[in-house]
């Protein structure tokens, strides 16, 4: 309480006349103490917010002192503020029209506006559990009926900052930047398909998308019968040659007894149509080329393997060794999906438009496996033996993508289905 005290003087007179004093009580409002008191930075608002919301559940109470509990608000919740008052304890409080009240501060209410905009054209991928609403605005926003999947490519064309954060614009609506990814995260949906559908014992599968080099995989590295997959290595050296000048398609080399009783050479009785007999005729490299890649010629392979090797020779091992990691093993030929897959990145690397990969895109068995309901260009290599069925892809689309999946006791119809679920997310 400020006591005052006034006093009468007079200047006519030096000599001390009777003093009349005053002394009466002044009280200020909780209003005027709080305008008085308050700091100059408060984070308490002056007035009242045209279209108020909360960052989070707040409560409400019965009492201006706050001291009550009433009940609570929820973000994005119509928020009628019908007065602003200051409390006994000089805090500011917003009544509510169903009579209860509210702290008024800038720490549990905003403004829900856009507070800055500006246009552009960008790239974005939705991440998983990603929302689309129909307005930045939170107390505007609903959920859009038909909105992008999850990991989706997305056109961003105009950013909008608001009190809860920044959003983006798509074509289906707005959604928080926090959802969005700059970098082509499909991968991530890829491994989710492979870790809870397929992680067996009679599975490796590897994926790698060749322009990010993002992979995914289960059981990539369990080792294998690589039957016909073991062919990859060998074409990649013809295509590696071919592009260094070491030879033309249009080399011959002799089919001789020779190339079948070099250590690693595949049995001659088995895929493909050439003669199984060695005839000493001499075939170009493109024929062989073409009979491996389009036919999984038995004989063919021996051929290139048996003069472009050097018969798997010490240089052969350390090439594949530096593509791969491990040694693929020739002459029990095992090996693994991610080796398949890294030799077919290598091809592709190599030369993607090379007379390798264009052969491994119009072969004998393009009506099945991986490429069997692609409708996009596929380069494949199959192999087959005993119970093992395998199949190692190029899959051309928008971004092109390796998929190496080896399989014990499954079915062509088995790798089909992989296929189809990696395409779908990867197309």
């Amino acid at each position: 309480m400020r006591k005052f005290i006034l006093f009468f003087v007079t200047s006519t007179f030096f000599m001390g006349l009777p003093v009349d004093s005053v002394e009466r009580d002044f009280e200020l409002s909780p209003e005027r103490q709080f305008q008085l008191t308050s700091p100059v930075y408060s984070d308490y608002y002056e007035t009242v917010p045209v279209n108020p919301n909360v960052y989070e559940t707040i409560k409400t109470f019965k009492d201006i002192d706050l001291a009550e509990t009433a009940g609570k608000i929820e973000p994005n919740q119509t928020l009628h503020i019908v007065d602003m008052s200051v409390n006994s304890y000089l805090q500011p409080v917003f009544q509510l029209d169903n009579g209860t009240y509210v702290l008024a501060i800038a720490s549990d209410i905003f403004e829900d506006t856009v507070t800055s905009a500006y246009e552009t054209e960008e790239i974005f991928w939705l991440k998983k559990g990603s929302s689309v609403m129909t307005s930045p605005i939170g107390l505007e926003a609903k959920k859009v009926s038909k909105a992008p999947k999850d990991y989706s490519k997305v056109i961003v064309t105009e950013m909008a900052t608001t009190p809860r954060g920044q959003f983006a614009k798509i074509e289906a609506g707005w959604v928080s930047t926090d959802d969005l990814s700059a970098q082509d995260n499909r991968m991530e949906r890829v491994q989710d398909i492979l870790t809870q559908k397929y992680n067996q014992a009679g599975y490796g599968i590897y994926v790698q998308q060749l322009d990010t080099g993002l992979t995914a995989g289960i059981n990539e590295d369990k080792v294998m019968y690589s039957a016909s997959t073991a062919k990859l290595p060998v074409l990649y050296m013809a295509q590696k040659q071919l592009d260094s000048a070491e030879i033309k398609l249009s080399d011959k080399l002799k089919y001789s007894e020779e190339v079948h009783r070099f250590k690693g050479a595949y049995q001659p009785d088995g895929a493909g149509s050439m003669t199984k007999k060695a005839d000493n005729k001499e075939y170009t490299i493109e024929h062989l080329i073409q009979k491996t890649a389009k036919e999984s010629d038995n004989v063919a392979s021996n051929i290139l393997a048996y003069y472009l090797t050097d018969q798997f020779n010490a240089n052969y091992y350390e090439i594949m060794d530096s593509l791969t990691g491990h040694s693929w093993e020739m002459v029990k030929k095992e090996g693994t999906a991610k080796q398949a897959g890294l030799v077919m990145t290598a091809l592709y690397e190599l030369n993607p438009n090379g007379t390798v990969l264009e052969a491994l895109s119009e072969t004998a068995f393009d009506k099945e496996r991986i490429s069997k309901n692609i409708d996009v260009k596929v380069a494949h290599k199959i192999g087959d033996a005993y119970d093992f069925r395998h199949d190692v892809a190029i899959v051309y689309t928008e971004s092109p993508f390796v998929l190496s999946i080896f399989t014990d006791n499954k079915s062509y119809k088995d790798i089909s289905s992989i296929a189809d679920e990696v395409y779908e997310v990867l197309k």
